[in-house]
């Protein structure tokens, strides 16, 4: 185990690096200006040179890179261009909120997919089985920002059981929670389902039925626990699809976390913010992976590590 973790550690270094390059590229190319997004609009020609000394982006593109790099290696994701704050301490200070947000995302996403899928799977091909196949088809096709401004009006502006937006007590966290779990609780649920119908048919849950177990000790102790193999790998997954979704999410709600760093930043041209929150993604990304892989050989002893 320890000989696995430590392979995929060094390999996940290598996927920062060259996420950071591929990322540094990209920024490189846009057209924007950071330099004269700093400056302003009436600035002179001459300050805004000036501004592109003082930061470094007159150097050729890999010496830019390689002090960046540099940095990385040692810890230091640079320096915000417009805030002039270290982007680790702004990352940071907006880390908690979009942690404790994807948290309770990925709680939603399975409580309401995984629960949908059993229903499902025990009702096939009833009415209630399709009514809730169209509606985890809904689930993965609406967008987040539609869900956001939909559960703000209905539960928030007509009802008033949430705040509008915010940031600071459970009902802040409720509608944001379940914009960021809708599309992943249709996904869970039409895996859920499939998995549920292949376990049904196997040996041991027919031999469990034959030994007189009730309905629900079969599903409960027997048929679930062996159709959550392929959802445990789902959730690694996962997390990089809700940290793309956060972005969107956070904006929509005024959540104060790195998603919505990251929006700010990209309208501002802040690059090191941008290259920060990237390298944090992707490395949460990484991190969940592993999570599942390892989680994986709990649930499932057969799995062997390579």
């Amino acid at each position: 185990m320890a000989a696995y973790l430590l392979r995929r550690l060094l390999g996940s270094i290598l996927i920062l690096i060259g996420i950071s390059l591929v990322t540094f590229v990209l920024l490189y190319l846009l057209p924007a200006d950071p330099a004269r997004q700093i400056a302003g609009r009436s600035a002179t020609a001459a300050t805004v040179e000036n501004i592109r000394e003082q930061l470094g982006l007159n150097l050729p593109f890999y010496e830019r890179y390689l002090r960046y790099l540099g940095g990385l290696l040692q810890g230091d994701l640079g320096r915000s261009y417009i805030q002039r704050t270290e982007v680790s301490t702004l990352i940071a200070a907006r880390l908690p909120p979009s942690l404790l947000l994807m948290g309770a995302g990925i709680l939603a996403e399975l409580l309401i997919g995984l629960t949908l899928g059993v229903v499902a799977a025990l009702r096939r091909r009833s009415r209630l089985d399709q009514g809730l196949m169209v509606l985890s088809f809904v689930g993965v096709s609406a967008p987040q920002f539609v869900v956001g401004i939909l559960l703000i009006y209905v539960f928030a502006y007509r009802l008033g059981w949430f705040p509008l937006s915010g940031y600071g007590t459970p009902q802040h966290l409720v509608l944001p929670a379940l914009t960021l779990g809708f599309l992943g609780a249709g996904w869970y649920a039409r895996m859920m389902r499939s998995s549920m119908l292949d376990v049904m048919q196997q040996d041991f849950v027919r031999t469990a039925r034959a030994k007189g177990l009730s309905k629900a000790r079969v599903i409960l102790r027997h048929a679930v626990p062996n159709a959550l193999l392929p959802i445990v790998a789902m959730v690694g997954i996962d997390v990089g699809i809700l940290m793309s979704g956060i972005v969107v999410v956070e904006s929509v709600f005024g959540w104060p976390g790195i998603g919505q760093l990251a929006w700010q930043a990209i309208q501002r041209v802040d690059i090191p913010i941008i290259m920060g929150v990237t390298l944090v993604a992707a490395w949460a990304i990484v991190i969940g992976n592993l999570f599942a892989d390892v989680l994986a050989l709990f649930v499932d002893p057969r799995i062997k590590l390579r």
